[in-house]
């Protein structure tokens, strides 16, 4: 059996990691909320949990891992109306430029991708449950989850007092609930707002109740893995697990809840109002993809990082050695048992990459250049060709040659020096240079690659 150590916010330490079934594990992540491009720290936990997966499926036959879209939220009606742009064209728009983002990441795919539009019918069912049980109540055209029905069980998440909980953030005090810690199973929409007909009336699904509804559908009532942000432990954990317990009749719903920290940005909390708000779209503009997923492992997932310069020009440095190193390796492709059972060990221990990274270095010391690949993999790093990441320039650096012009310069230096001109032969090397270009005249011909 393996041995896999997670820290589970439920319990607030680590655990060894058993599945309910030996032969599959369940995951559940929560996905994006498709009204704008994803910031930098909705990028941590695509690539945090994209890391678990890729764990996962090392150690076990079969992992589902579902990641929703919640393409319906009042953000998103919001955003929309401001638009003068449909709800569904919105979110079909942010859903195509999510994935284009996350693409350069080198993020697997999923095994389900549910959007919540699609379960409508699977989430009132649970509410008819949950009214059936006296669970909840319909107030003012709204259905609400009674809190005091989960008695002292409520808050075993997010430890918190009821006091903290009130004043906590994203918690609504309204007239129609019993209880200002009640929350929305079903609310009244507007009649240019999408809704779905209801025995509550026309209306739409609070979005609590979405991934409760998604995660039953694909996964099961009691699932191994639930995993998020920091931020979403409460009030969005703490909800699903109230309400899906009441429903299934069980005590707990995910066994291990797995949370990444917060990110700041040259140490001060992202915000639009600061002037440091960076989407991921804008940080590829700027920086590869695999440099900006190395910068977002190399602390470890459950503790705060922070975004800056430096991070990211030793991640382009670090990576830029393994490249080199890899341009003199054999071109045979790895196989899994050159997996290094030291970095497997430390990615086990709680997702420990920073110590994962640390012994990718020393591999790339000792020159073990296929046990260095290997074992990259699993952190979904040195995925490129070294011809390829030696060749990539940012978009946002137009000055920049592009392949083009340096095939076509490469080219002219070579007719000069059949010429035996070899003053005009160094002069387009030096022009070559001063552009960020490297050339090396070799046996198998000329290469050469970017020095950024």
């Amino acid at each position: 059996m393996p041995s896999i150590r997670l820290h589970n916010t439920l319990s607030a330490r680590c655990e060894r990691f058993v599945p309910l079934d030996k032969n599959r594990v369940t995951v559940y992540v929560c996905g994006p909320t498709v009204y704008n491009n994803i910031h930098i720290g909705n990028a941590r936990p695509i690539v945090v949990f994209d890391t678990l997966y890729r764990l996962l499926r090392y150690h076990y036959q079969r992992v589902d891992y579902v990641r929703n879209i919640t393409d319906i939220d009042d953000k998103i009606i919001k955003a929309a109306a401001d638009k003068n742009q449909a709800v569904q064209d919105l979110t079909a728009h942010y859903s195509t430029l999510f994935h284009q983002d996350i693409e350069p990441l080198n993020v697997l795919q999923p095994s389900m991708e549910p959007r919540a539009t699609e379960h409508i019918d699977s989430m009132q069912e649970m509410i008819k449950v949950m009214l059936a049980k006296g669970c909840a109540y319909e107030s003012q055209q709204h259905v609400l989850f009674k809190v005091s029905h989960r008695g002292t069980h409520y808050g075993c998440l997010s430890k918190r007092r009821l006091e903290e909980m009130i004043a906590g953030a994203r918690v609504e005090v309204a007239d129609y609930k019993h209880d200002p810690l009640d929350f929305v199973l079903w609310k009244p929409a507007q009649e240019h707002e999408p809704g779905w007909a209801s025995p509550w009336g026309r209306g739409r699904p609070g979005w609590h109740l979405e991934c409760s509804a998604m995660a039953k559908s694909y996964l099961g009532e009691v699932i191994d893995i639930h995993g998020g942000g920091q931020d979403l432990v409460f009030p969005h954990h703490e909800n699903e697990i109230a309400q899906t317990c009441c429903v299934h009749g069980r005590d707990y719903f995910a066994r291990y809840w797995v949370h990444n920290g917060y990110i700041t940005v040259d140490e001060k909390k992202m915000a639009k109002s600061a002037g440091n708000f960076l989407t991921l779209h804008d940080a590829l503009q700027q920086h590869h993809g695999e440099v900006i997923r190395y910068a977002l492992l190399s602390s470890h997932y459950r503790k705060p990082m922070d975004w800056n310069q430096t991070s990211l020009l030793q991640a382009k440095q670090n990576l830029d050695r393994w490249y080199r190193g890899l341009l003199t390796a054999s071109t045979a492709a790895p196989g899994a048992d050159c997996v290094d059972d030291a970095f497997m060990k430390a990615l086990a221990d709680d997702l420990n990459t920073p110590a994962a990274l640390g012994i990718l270095h020393d591999l790339a010391h000792n020159k073990q250049w296929h046990r260095l690949r290997s074992s990259a993999s699993y952190l979904g790093l040195l995925y490129e060709s070294p011809q390829a990441w030696f060749r990539w320039v940012p978009s946002a650096r137009q000055e920049i040659l592009d392949e083009y012009r340096i095939e076509q310069l490469l080219n002219e230096r070579e007719q000069a020096r059949q010429r035996k001109d070899y003053a005009s032969a160094d002069a387009i090397r030096q022009q070559l240079e001063q552009a960020g270009v490297a050339v090396e005249d070799k046996k198998e011909g000329v290469q050469w690659r970017r020095l950024l």
